[in-house]
């Protein structure tokens, strides 16, 4: 009977695993069982299932279920560790000529913010930019920029300034703000969190009710998961008149209804966080 045939195979395989070889009595009995255990081999029976891993069908990727459908803006992020005694010099340098890339209409890109390490890594610089037209406008502005007589020289000056320099890719997440020009003066923290493998659609599904609860005073600024780079990161940039406003808000959420349980259910999906408190450069649009 095909059951028992199916029973005699998974046996035979069971002894083949415990004494951690193959023998030649092994795979003489599996080979004259197999046209007849064939039969028996269908979808959905219960020996198959002990070999064959279903897997749903998904039909987009992660990035197109989680980012917005209305745009195609692509962002980068720069992280620039300066050598402390450059520091004034590679700020002024930025000042200089970041600012006429972003104005200038033939490059489709936007500095949506340019800042300094407060608290967290010291002499260290983060830029923002975005890319409307996803990766075409990306690949226009490098190509464009190599042509830049300007930015080379400041690249090459740079270069001189830093001890190290990493970026990423990121897209948007669908649920939160776009990134906009805001008056300050401003203190600014990017929360960076680590996300173990598989987890972003989930982590998606809950901030985006979360994010509700921290619009009430408008801090909220942009959120972001990368795309290129070091992968499973999402990047939450926030906006506090100073430190204490920034304790008093994050607090006064605890008082609303949902954020115990977002942050119950979120935070087994951190493999690893951290957090920077940020000064605007004078020329960042988000001051």
């Amino acid at each position: 009977a095909p059951h028992l045939t199916s029973f005699l195979l998974v046996l035979v395989f069971n002894c083949c695993i415990v004494y951690q070889k193959k023998c030649r009595l092994c795979l003489t009995f599996v080979f004259c069982f197999s046209h007849r255990s064939l039969s028996a081999f269908r979808e959905d029976s219960w020996f198959k299932s002990l070999f064959v891993r279903k897997v749903d069908p998904r039909k987009d990727a992660h990035s197109h279920l989680l980012a917005k459908k209305e745009d195609n803006n692509l962002y980068k992020i720069q992280f620039h560790n300066v050598k402390p005694e450059c520091l004034d010099a590679y700020n002024k340098l930025c000042e200089d000529v970041l600012p006429s890339i972003h104005a200038d209409s033939e490059y489709p890109c936007e500095l949506v913010g340019t800042w300094n390490t407060w608290y967290g890594e010291q002499d260290q610089a983060v830029h923002l930019w975005r890319y409307r037209g996803g990766y075409p406008a990306l690949t226009e502005v490098m190509n464009k920029l190599r042509q830049n007589k300007a930015f080379m020289d400041y690249r090459n000056e740079r270069g001189k300034m830093l001890l190290s320099r990493r970026n990423q890719l990121l897209r948007e997440f669908s649920f939160w703000n776009e990134p906009v020009p805001r008056p300050g003066p401003n203190i600014y923290e990017l929360r960076s969190y680590q996300l173990r493998p598989g987890t972003m659609i989930e982590w998606g599904n809950y901030w985006a009710r979360a994010i509700e609860i921290r619009q009430q005073n408008h801090e909220a600024v942009g959120g972001f998961f990368s795309q290129i780079g070091n992968l499973y990161t999402v990047h939450h940039l926030w906006a506090y008149k100073d430190l204490q406003s920034r304790e008093d808000t994050r607090n006064a959420a605890w008082q609303r209804e949902g954020w115990d349980e977002v942050v119950y259910y979120t935070v087994p999906l951190i493999q690893h966080m951290e957090s920077r408190i940020m000064i605007p450069m004078k020329t960042s649009p988000l001051k």
